[in-house]
């Protein structure tokens, strides 16, 4: 019965065609919505593991500030440090700024002895903030700066995101009930003196009930199918373009494509959703079909 409702499916191609398309552009969309938000959160957490806290230190000597060194590595949640002088601060900053003759005419350099953290990745934009925090009350420093209002707003940015996806794929599986239920019904109607005699000669609703559920099962299967597809198709389309706006902030991320545990939930899930809109579909309208 499973096959003989595919074969009625591919009785009327267009139709049928029709539906599946409906239904794959509803799931393909939730589906590439849930990739690239994935793709931006793993961007995210590379971001975040490059945060930095530059401590800027008061005039030190050179054992004062060697010292201050030891004590910020021994602070927990630190993977890292690097000292940076005033004399080569002064050198870097007049190799960034080409300002080399202004700077020769100062008696004194200007610029403080800065300590370079980086923290250990993984760490939290609040876990960040009390390690600056902590850095800053530390003898010799006169100044803690991070920089992660831009983390912050990201990760509100992408909570958003997260939360309109899920309103997204939740009103498009509505959607694909609809569309469904609605075949079903039609089909049930066209079928309705088969369903008359069929009854008349004593089979159960049950019996009834079951090819219009495979029907359900395969507009679902195969609009999962198309999904993929379309899904697929588009992250292909992006991933050149993602590349290169990566490489011009020197980074190496590249678009990720769906794995094959997410094809198997888009599969799975359209199938479950015809089966459903078929059996809400079949229940309604079967029990007013009676013979007469």
């Amino acid at each position: 019965m499973l096959y003989f409702s595919l074969a009625k499916l591919l009785a009327s191609p267009l139709a049928s065609l029709m539906t599946v398309a409906v239904i794959g552009i509803s799931i393909a969309l939730p589906t590439a919505s849930y990739v690239l938000l994935a793709n931006a959160q793993t961007a995210s957490s590379d971001w975040d593991a490059n945060a930095r806290i530059s401590l800027y230190l008061n005039d030190l000597s050179s054992a004062d500030a060697d010292a201050l060194l030891g004590q910020v590595q021994a602070q927990s949640g630190i993977a890292g440090v690097a000292y940076l002088s005033p004399d080569k601060a002064l050198e870097e900053f007049r190799e960034i700024s080409g300002f080399g003759d202004a700077l020769d005419a100062l008696d004194n350099n200007p610029l403080p002895g800065v300590i370079v953290v980086e923290p250990q990745a993984g760490l939290s934009a609040e876990r960040l903030q009390a390690l600056a925090d902590s850095l800053n009350r530390l003898d010799g420093v006169d100044l803690a700066q991070l920089d992660v209002e831009w983390v912050k707003r990201l990760h509100a940015i992408l909570r958003i995101i997260r939360r309109s996806v899920t309103a997204l794929a939740a009103l498009l599986s509505l959607a694909v009930l609809l569309v469904v239920g609605n075949t079903i019904r039609l089909d049930i109607l066209n079928r309705r003196a088969e369903i008359e005699v069929t009854k008349l000669i004593g089979a159960t609703d049950g019996f009834i009930r079951r090819p219009f559920l495979y029907g359900g099962i395969w507009y679902g299967l195969l609009g999962g199918a198309l999904a993929l597809v379309l899904s697929g198709t588009t992250l292909l389309l992006l991933r050149e373009p993602v590349a290169q706006l990566a490489s011009l902030y020197g980074s190496a991320f590249r678009l990720r494509m769906f794995d094959w545990q997410l094809a198997v939930l888009v599969l799975g899930g359209g199938a479950t959703l015809g089966w459903l809109g078929s059996w809400l579909a079949v229940g309604r309208h079967l029990k007013r079909i009676e013979p007469r």
